[in-house]
């Protein structure tokens, strides 16, 4: 079995060599404050439902949204829409039913 961490990935933003960016336009990338600052590393995480890329934020203190129908950590927006229906919603399912639909469209057509 994977442990949590060796899903995580790796954020590495250096702005050493630069006057670096506001924490305005920080925020408007879903990033902490200080990370257009000098040097800013971070784990990251892919949210199974999206596919967004999650900063994972030390100072926080709230706890993740965990799907159990995936066993995933997934993003505070589909965390919200997961709480609301307690239903799975992982995009490899979507893509699945996408999939699936589309050969049985090909099949019709075959015949």
């Amino acid at each position: 079995m994977k442990s949590k961490r060796s899903t995580e990935g790796y954020l590495l933003i250096d702005h050493r060599n630069s006057p670096g960016v506001s924490d305005a336009a920080v925020w408007h990338c879903d990033l902490p404050p200080g990370a257009g600052q000098g040097l800013f590393e971070a784990a990251t995480y892919t949210c199974s439902h999206c596919l967004y890329v999650v900063v994972i934020e030390p100072k926080r203190t709230r706890d993740r949204a965990h799907c159990m129908g995936c066993h995933h950590d997934i993003c505070d927006a589909c965390g919200v829409i997961y709480a609301k229906t307690l239903a799975c919603s992982s995009f490899k399912r979507k893509a699945e039913s996408v999939l699936e639909a589309a050969a049985q469209i090909v099949n019709i057509k075959e015949l």
